[in-house]
């Protein structure tokens, strides 16, 4: 029996979930193509597209918008995390640190009862920070 097209394990699927997972956080399209050509050359946008959305669709990665509006791709199910956008290189980085230490469950002034947060830093990353020192 073949194995269904949405579900076929290929070798530039693999190259794009390993991008993914292999990141410092999330990607751009363009970002997952040019990881994913270091270890299949002549893979073309058009598949990355493709397989993007099938791992969408099988919940394997998670769509994250930051006020950019560029939609960029993670891994799904990561635990609680935020992220860090660099100015200098405009690249996107995960935080395992919360600064905001208001519990879910809480309740802020004017009876808004909070059941979950996001939070983007902008800034320079450690690299863009010590090039421009």
């Amino acid at each position: 029996m073949e194995n269904d097209k949405r579900t076929r394990n290929t070798q530039q699927r693999g190259a794009i979930a390993d991008a993914i997972r292999e990141s410092s956080g999330p990607l751009t399209v363009q970002e997952i193509h040019e990881a994913a050509q270091e270890s299949v050359a002549n893979i073309g946008i058009a598949t990355i597209y493709r397989n993007v959305k099938l791992l969408l669709e099988a919940g394997e990665i998670q769509p994250v918008i930051l006020a950019d509006g560029v939609t960029r791709y993670e891994r799904a199910g990561l635990k609680h995390h935020h992220h860090f956008r660099c100015r200098g290189c405009e690249r996107v980085f995960d935080l395992d640190v919360c600064p905001i230490s208001i519990p879910d469950g809480s309740t802020l002034p004017g009876g808004f009862q909070v059941d979950d947060h996001e939070v983007t830093l902008y800034g320079l990353c450690p690299q863009c920070n010590e090039s421009s020192a």
